[in-house]
C-alpha cells in the first residue's frame, strides 16, 4: 500500500454515498482526516487474521470481497464510491471476509481514532454509515440464505437433498410422535436405469430424473417432502399418513409415470420410464436410517417381483 497525495475534489465527494448532505463545510474538515492511497492489483486490503482500524472508500478501481478463502469465487465487488471495511472499522474488531484489490486501485482512509471527532463534526456522515452497514447486513444475511438454500437443494431436480431430508425427517418424526400421529415413508427407484443411460445418453437420464421430480411433487400436499436420495433414488416423507393410505398415494404415484409413454426434452422426444416403489411405516423411536431400511428392503422385493410395483 503506498500513501499519495490527492487533490481535494469537493464536488466529487459530495456525490458519494458516504457524503450524501454532509455540508461543504463539515467536508472540508473530514477531508482532513482521510488519506489517500495506491492499492497494486492483488493487494490484499482486508483480512480475518488482521485486526482492521480503517474505512476505506473506493475512488478508483475496485475491490473483490471473498468469505472463508482466497480460493473461493468473490462474493462482492466494492466498485469506486463504495466502502469497504465499515464492519470492523466500528467494532475494532478482525474483518469477516477477505478483501482485495482486483485491479490497481486508488481509495481514501480513515482510522479509527477520527470516530468521535466525526460524530461531532458531521452527524449526517455517520448517519450514512449507518446505512451502508445496513445493507452490508441485509447482504450478508442474502449470501446466507442462499448458502443454505444450495445446501440443501439437489441441483439437478431442485427437490431436497439426502441432508434436509435428515433434518425435515427429525422436525416432523418428532411431530407425529407428541400428536399420536402416523407416519410413512416412501422409497422410489427408477427402473432400469443404467440402461436408459446407456441406450439413450447420461444427458437424457438427467432429463428423465427432472421427470420423475417433477411428476410426482406435483401430486403431493405441501406437508410431504420430497428429496433426491442419491443417483436414481428418491424418497418421500408423509407425515399423518398411515401405511394403507401411503400404499394408495404410492400407486397413484407410480401410474402417473408408467401411464406417461414419452416425453419431450431439450434432446428431442424420449422414453418414459417407470419406477419401484418401497413402502415402510414409522415404528416409535424410530430413527431415519432404520425406516429407510425398511423401506429398501420392501423397495428390493419389488424389484424381486418384475419392478413397476409397490411392496411394503
Amino acid at each position: 500500500m503506498k500513501h499519495v497525495h490527492w487533490q481535494e475534489d469537493l464536488a466529487l465527494l459530495s456525490r458519494l454515498r458516504l457524503f450524501q448532505n454532509v455540508a461543504a463545510s463539515n467536508l472540508q474538515l473530514l477531508l482532513k482526516e482521510f488519506h489517500a492511497c495506491d492499492l497494486e492489483a492483488g493487494e490484499v486490503v482486508l483480512s480475518p487474521f488482521n485486526r482492521n482500524q480503517y474505512l476505506y472508500l473506493v475512488l478508483k478501481g475496485r475491490l473483490k470481497v471473498y468469505l472463508g478463502s482466497l480460493d473461493n469465487s468473490p462474493v462482492s465487488t466494492v466498485e469506486p464510491g463504495e466502502c469497504a471495511g465499515e464492519i470492523s472499522f466500528i467494532d475494532n474488531d478482525r474483518p469477516c471476509a477477505y478483501v482485495v484489490a482486483s485491479e490497481p486501485t486508488s481509495a481514501l482512509r480513515l482510522h479509527r481514532h477520527s470516530l468521535a471527532s466525526l460524530f461531532q463534526q458531521a452527524p449526517q456522515l455517520m448517519q450514512n454509515l449507518l446505512e451502508v452497514l445496513c445493507e452490508r447486513v441485509r447482504q450478508g444475511n442474502r449470501v446466507i440464505l442462499d448458502t443454505e438454500q444450495s445446501a440443501k437443494i439437489d441441483t439437478l431436480t431442485g427437490l431436497f437433498n439426502r441432508r434436509w431430508l435428515e433434518h425435515i425427517y427429525q422436525r416432523e418424526s418428532n411431530r407425529c410422535a407428541f400428536n399420536e400421529q402416523p407416519l410413512s415413508l416412501l422409497m422410489l427407484d427408477v427402473d432400469h436405469f443404467k440402461a436408459y443411460n446407456d441406450c439413450h445418453g447420461h444427458l437424457a437420464g438427467d432429463y428423465a430424473l427432472c421427470l420423475v421430480a417433477h411428476t410426482l411433487r406435483n401430486q403431493l400436499r405441501p406437508k410431504d417432502s420430497m428429496a433426491r436420495f442419491g443417483g436414481e433414488e428418491f424418497v418421500i416423507l408423509l407425515p399423518e399418513i398411515a401405511g394403507d393410505e401411503a400404499r394408495v398415494i404410492g400407486e397413484r404415484l407410480r401410474h402417473s409415470l408408467a401411464q406417461i409413454p414419452s416425453f419431450y426434452s431439450p434432446l428431442g422426444v424420449l422414453p418414459g420410464i417407470t419406477v419401484s416403489i418401497g413402502l415402510a411405516e414409522m415404528r416409535r423411536p424410530d430413527s431415519l436410517q432404520a425406516l429407510i431400511g425398511r423401506a429398501d428392503e420392501a423397495l428390493y422385493q419389488a424389484k424381486q417381483d418384475g419392478r413397476n410395483r409397490l411392496s411394503g
